[in-house]
């Protein structure tokens, strides 16, 4: 470090960790360095899924405020002080680890940014559930992750004038820690809130090196660190920063009084287990208030076939009792069509302990059971070929389908449904069948027809041709008949088992039967020595395809340009 003058005993300890580090390079440098990826991305992980918890929470409470502003709006707004705080915080945290990598690596930002950092789907900081995509930097993928001393020279800096990163940091992190605790109305002697560096209150906490020597926190943790071990260290402190987020959001949310209703305007809610209900089965649905009490259980009064609860249609209501603050409904699905119901849910206010009614109504559909099955190439299934087909059936689930063939093998396959069919069927005609099971019922949803046919004949080919002109060099790198499928949906293959060749020389007819589909030596010569304007016969060519069937293919007659 520049500015500081070593002992001869701090020499010599310099030294040895300089031996070291080597030893560590040469002998266990690959296990170290792994252990810190592991906790690295143990550390990324457990700040993803607090994350997704934080904004969470915002959702409810900003949802809360909008409905009773008076109520929560204090609260709410010392929530927005903590989000404004925590993201100023960790995008200095982000900041940090992208120069840690650029000083290490010796490149600038935008190199780092394309080299090290990849897209990954994180929770929406405040969007209800919503994913976004965010550049993450990926240690493992950082070459020279053991260096040490620019990345300590960031950090550090000069000692004796305490100008390192480090030590911004650290009053960054005691800022935002009173900043916390104070909201959350904490002494700053809490251990509650983490985010601890040189003080506890007062007090000023001792850290020590190995040697017993005094340390502050800026060198006990950023001295002579490799770049892995630093990065891990700021993913903890971004989730000590997201821990006191979550816990000051919940000391705010909390805080909201219990004395009455949480919402000065609440809504019923009506959340069916599905508005798409097969014929004999029962609809199913559970009635709420918003932001409902578990400690109350309010009535709710039914009618089937209306749109609204009048003083004429009352005394025809059905009452069914809540409990836990939560009113179930369940009515048979009898026949086919569209239903609908109205109702009003019953609360008794805490602060005026008088009865209120909130009115409400709901439609459903009924349908009968059905079943779709698609091929997804072809409208046909073919012999010996993996046939893919869509199978689906409205209101299940794929799980819930339990599908079958009434010919051949039907099977699931990278996730899809395959139709295999080794030999032809009878009639030429397979039906494909489904059933379900609904509530320890088994429910017939359908069956649908479909054709079975051989793999239709590929055409013969050399060079891509079936007849004409050909170049003879064109044609001596051909070297074999290929059988191609023209316009077929499907990867499969024929192989030509054999063929008969023949060409005219001085008026004699040269033929010659050949096993396979490649062009033997014989042939090969007589192309090679073959007279512009000649001709050359390949006919009764056979081909075996993927059901084992032997084809005869067509002929293919070409000239030598």
């Amino acid at each position: 470090m520049s500015g500081y003058k070593e002992t001869p005993r701090q020499k010599m300890i310099a030294m040895m960790y300089l031996v070291l580090y080597a030893l560590l390079a040469l002998n266990v440098s690959k296990e170290v360095l792994n252990a810190f990826l592991v906790v690295n991305q143990s550390m990324v992980s457990t700040n993803e899924s607090l994350s997704a918890k934080i904004a969470t929470t915002y959702d409810r409470f900003e949802q809360q405020n909008s409905l009773q502003p008076e109520k929560v709006g204090p609260f709410w707004e010392s929530a927005k002080r903590v989000r404004a705080h925590t993201d100023s915080l960790l995008n200095y945290l982000d900041h940090i680890k992208l120069r840690l990598v650029e000083v290490s690596q010796q490149e600038d930002s935008a190199s780092v940014m394309a080299k090290y950092y990849r897209d990954t789907l994180v929770p929406a900081p405040y969007g209800e559930g919503q994913m976004i995509t965010k550049k993450i930097l990926d240690l493992s993928i950082v070459p020279n992750k053991n260096r040490y001393n620019n990345p300590t020279e960031y950090m550090i800096g000069n000692e004796q004038l305490k100008n390192g990163e480090a030590y911004k940091l650290s009053k960054r992190m005691a800022a935002y820690r009173d900043t916390i605790l104070n909201i959350m109305g904490l002494p700053d002697t809490s251990t509650k809130v983490g985010l601890i560096t040189n003080y506890l209150g007062k007090q000023k906490i001792i850290y020590r090196n190995a040697d017993g020597q005094k340390q502050d926190w800026e060198m006990h943790n950023f001295y002579y660190t490799i770049l892995a071990a630093d990065i891990t260290l700021i993913n903890k402190i971004i989730s000590e920063a997201k821990g006191a987020e979550f816990d000051a959001l919940n000391h705010l949310y909390s805080s909201v009084t219990e004395k009455d209703y949480k919402f000065s305007n609440i809504k019923p809610i009506v959340i069916p287990r599905s508005t798409y209900i097969l014929e004999g089965n029962n609809y199913e649905a559970e009635v709420m208030a918003a932001a409902y009490d578990t400690k109350t259980n309010p009535n709710v009064r039914i009618l089937a076939g209306t749109e609204n609860i009048t003083d004429k249609n009352i005394n025809r209501t059905q009452l069914i009792q809540g409990k836990g603050g939560i009113v179930k409904l369940k009515f048979p699905a009898g026949r086919p069509g569209e239903h609908k119901y109205s109702g009003t849910i019953e609360m008794v206010n805490p602060s005026t302990n008088e009865k209120t009614k909130y009115p409400f109504s709901f439609n459903y559909l009924v349908a009968p059971p059905s079943l779709t099955v698609a091929p997804l190439k072809m409208n046909v299934f073919y012999i010996g070929v993996e046939n893919p087909v869509s199978i689906t059936a409205p209101g299940f689930a794929d799980d819930q389908i339990r599908p079958s063939i009434s010919g051949g093998e039907l099977y699931r396959k990278d996730g899809n449904w395959m139709v295999k069919i080794d030999k032809p069927i009878p009639g030429n005609k397979v039906y494909v069948s489904a059933t379900a099971n609904v509530d320890g019922r088994t429910v017939v949803l359908g069956r649908s027809l479909f054709r079975v046919k051989r793999v239709p004949d590929p055409e013969a080919q050399i060079a891509g041709q079936t007849n004409g002109l050909i170049d003879r060099n064109t044609f001596l790198a051909a070297g074999a008949i290929i059988p191609n499928m023209k316009d077929f949906e499907f990867d499969l293959y024929f192989v030509v088992t054999s063929y008969t060749f023949a060409t005219i020389i001085n008026g004699d007819w040269i033929p010659q039967n050949v096993n396979g589909n490649r062009f033997t030596p014989e042939v090969l010569k007589l192309i090679r020595n073959a007279r512009p304007g000649q001709k050359f016969f390949f006919e009764n060519i056979q081909a075996k395809g993927p059901d084992g069937t032997i084809r005869s293919l067509n002929p293919i007659t070409l000239e030598i340009k």
